[in-house]
C-alpha cells in the first residue's frame, strides 16, 4: 500500500494514525516533492474511478491562477486536468491511498483509510 501526503495536511495526519493504529504496512510518498507522473495520475484514477477534476482541490490558489474554474470538464479536456495535476501537484487531493489489490481511495476520513484495509 503506498499513500500520498502531505506532511502539513491534518487529513493526511490522520489517514497515517489510522494506518499505524491498525499496523498496516505502507510507504509514504511525499507527492509534492515526488509527484506523480501523468501515467501515474492516469492510474489511479482508473482505481478511484473518478476523474481528475474530483480530486482537483479547486479551492487553492494555484487553481485560480490557471483558471480552473473556468475549464470545461468533459473528456475533451481530461487530458488538460491530468497535466495540469501533474505540473502542480498542490492541486491533487489528499491524502490517496493506493492498496495492493488495485483498490484505492482518497482517504479523507477514517472509514475511507480503513475501507482499503
Amino acid at each position: 500500500m503506498e499513500i500520498w501526503i502531505n506532511p502539513a495536511c491534518s487529513k493526511c495526519r490522520s489517514a497515517l494514525s489510522v494506518l499505524d493504529a491498525e499496523s498496516a504496512q505502507y510507504t509514504v510518498r511525499h507527492y509534492l516533492e515526488d509527484p506523480p507522473s501523468e501515467p501515474e495520475l492516469r492510474e489511479v484514477l482508473s482505481r478511484l474511478g473518478l476523474e481528475p477534476w474530483d480530486i482537483t482541490r479547486t479551492g487553492e490558489s494555484r487553481a485560480a491562477e490557471l483558471g480552473l474554474d473556468g475549464w470545461p470538464r468533459d473528456a475533451m479536456a481530461r487530458d488538460r486536468w491530468i497535466r495540469a495535476l501533474a505540473q502542480n501537484p498542490i492541486l491533487i487531493q489528499r491524502p490517496i491511498i493506493t492498496a495492493d489489490d488495485g483498490s484505492a481511495v482518497i482517504g479523507r476520513s477514517e472509514d475511507a483509510v480503513r475501507s482499503v484495509l
